[in-house]
């Protein structure tokens, strides 16, 4: 790390800090949420039994210390540096839930997240320094600019129609629905934690900035957006494998958190094209990972076939044929 800022080693270790927190959130939110749904109507059908479940507010406690700690990053470092080290907490939810909740990845999702790292460590490695800000008013500034005012219309607009049109028919069945949902939600959240932070930070070092009304509207869209995240992420891990939604979740936020700050911050304008190529085979590396990771993510998880002949099922592998049963 000779090389890098002080800010910017804080904002690894809060970083890095933040993906062992939430990525244990993850496995214990989901224990609160299987207790909840066996003795009310689960978070996936539209129930909130889960607020009476203590394992669900320990992983609440766990996911927003995280958060606080990845708040603090962003304050620290530039988005495109903290973001994609929430594979950090992939791997750390992966790894406990083959542990605690018996869900297992098949060989082709263990390569799907090893595409992933791979796709993501090429965009760190080359991706470019983020202009740096000094006060809200310079971030209201890019936020308000024609291109990012398109980009966050598309994005509310898309959530939108997954809410209203897709997740009625599709959610229980389509991880990327929910996780979809999280993720552009989430693009625009970390805007609103870069302002609020900055405003945070400047405030502590003498430069109130919560005298200015841009910072209290990024800290009003940065609750509101989420808020919109956690009702969906809650339904995603009620629904799927928490080992599948940890690494596609990852996925999709990082690129598509990464494309906001570039496009809300001009990183792209201080690049050869060399380096914009390499960026976007980083982003087809990590969208291959993810297409493999849903396309196999049922492929891992034993199913139970009833016999016709036999009183008892039997239970076997995805990936395997039919047993014949003795007579």
């Amino acid at each position: 790390m000779g090389g890098m800022s002080s800010d910017n080693i804080h904002g690894l270790v809060l970083a890095i800090s933040s993906s062992l927190f939430i990525g244990s959130s993850f496995i214990i939110k989901k224990k609160g949420l299987m207790k909840a749904g066996a003795t009310g109507i689960r978070a996936g059908e539209g129930g909130y039994t889960y607020l009476k479940e203590p394992w669900w507010w320990a992983g609440m406690v766990s996911m927003i210390i995280g958060e606080v700690a990845n708040f603090a990053a962003y304050a620290y470092a530039p988005a495109i540096l903290v973001t994609p080290l929430g594979a950090l907490s992939m791997i750390i939810s992966a790894v406990l839930a083959h542990y605690f909740l018996d869900e297992r990845l098949h060989i082709f999702g263990v390569v799907g997240c090893a595409l992933c790292l791979v796709g993501s460590t090429v965009i760190v490695l080359h991706a470019p320094q983020e202009t740096q800000v000094d006060s809200v008013k310079q971030v209201w500034f890019f936020a308000t600019e024609p291109r990012f005012l398109v980009y966050a219309v598309l994005v509310l607009v898309f959530v939108g129609v997954l809410i209203y049109r897709y997740v009625p028919l599709y959610g229980g069945t389509h991880l990327v629905i929910y996780v979809g949902i999280c993720s552009l939600m989430g693009s625009l959240t970390v805007m609103c934690v870069k302002a609020v932070g900055i405003a945070m930070k400047l405030s502590f070092s003498g430069s109130n900035q919560f005298i200015y009304f841009q910072t209290w509207i990024f800290t009003l869209l940065l609750f509101v957006f989420c808020l919109t995240q956690l009702n969906y992420l809650n339904k995603a891990l009620d629904t799927f494998n928490t080992a599948v939604i940890s690494p596609v979740y990852y996925v999709m936020f990082t690129s598509l958190t990464i494309l906001a700050s570039m496009i809300m911050f001009k990183n792209w304008n201080h690049q050869n094209a060399t380096q914009i190529v390499t960026e976007l085979s980083g982003f087809v590396t990590i969208f291959s990972g993810t297409f493999l990771l849903h396309k196999t993510k049922d492929m891992g998880t034993p199913v139970v076939v009833e016999s016709p002949k036999l009183s008892h099922s039997v239970t076997r592998s995805t990936n395997e044929s039919p047993r014949r049963p003795e007579v």
